[in-house]
Order: C-alpha cells, then structure tokens, then sequence
C-alpha cells in the first residue's frame, strides 16, 4: 500500500473512532435524560396520608361513589396515586376548588394544570347527585385533615 493509502486509511479509522465515541457520549446522554425525567415524574407523584373521618350519611354514600368511580385514579381516601393527584390536599381546599370545580371536573373532565398526572376525562356516568354526594365525602375528609376554606389569591 503506498504511503496516501495508508494516511487515508488512517484518517478514516480516525473519523470511524470519533463517530463511534460521538455516538457512545450521545447515547449515555440519551439515557441519563431518560432516566432524570423518570426520575422526575415519579418524584412528581404526591400521595398523603389521610385520616379517616366519621362521615354523615350522605358522605358515606359518596364514599361508595367514590371508590366506584374515582378511586383508581384519586387513590384509596382520595389520597393520591401514580395516575391522580391527592383531593385531601390544601390545593383542593374549598376556597381554591370550589365545589363548583369538581362539578365540572366531572361533566367536562381537567386540563392538566397542578400536577404532571396529564388530563381528567370527563365522567359522563355520574350523576350530579352522584357528584354532590362524592364531593361531600371529599369534603368531610378534608376537614378531618385539616384543610379547610382559605381564600385564593393569586
């Protein structure tokens, strides 16, 4: 092989190297992005520990709505889970979501905006009976908690 083969064949062995770390340095970059992110939204996740609370009639009735249709995503005693953020939290205290909040939370679904848990789909298979008396029951568990009407200020 004659002397400018051998420096082009260098040169290319060169360029392969580089391509070959350029591709390994984005590829881990790739993969710490992946795993800060994951890292993030399950930090993100809020769960709380509820206090159970003596119920009135119709918030026990809400109760069993709940756990029927809201449960799955609002987690057990609306404390939160991996797919929906807690209700017994001062974000959803009566000054800040008012009651007519979760009426329409219900009857059109929520735009994500508190939390990174993406949107509310409506619930088109309950009632607003059905919702007065979940919302009561969501209520009388935030009292017990502590969480009471604050005005909302921006």
């Amino acid at each position: 092989m004659k002397k400018g083969g051998r420096l082009r064949a260098m040169k290319k062995r060169q360029r392969m190297t580089m391509l070959a770390v350029v591709a390994w340095v984005a590829f881990g970059a790739i993969a710490a992005l992946a795993i800060v992110s994951r890292t993030t939204e399950e930090s993100a996740v809020v769960t709380v520990q509820v206090t159970p609370a003596a119920l009135s009639a119709e918030a026990m009735e809400g109760e069993v709505l709940f756990k029927a249709t809201c449960m799955a995503c609002h987690g057990e005693n609306a404390a939160g889970s991996k797919l929906g953020p807690p209700l017994i939290h001062d974000i959803y205290n009566p000054g800040h979501h008012s009651d007519q909040a979760f009426y329409l939370a219900a009857a059109t679904g929520v735009r994500q905006h508190h939390w990174p848990y993406g949107d509310m789909p409506a619930q088109p298979q309950v009632s607003r009976e059905e919702v007065t008396k979940i919302i009561r029951y969501i209520r009388e568990l935030q009292e017990a908690n502590g969480i009471v009407y604050k005005a909302h200020r921006m």
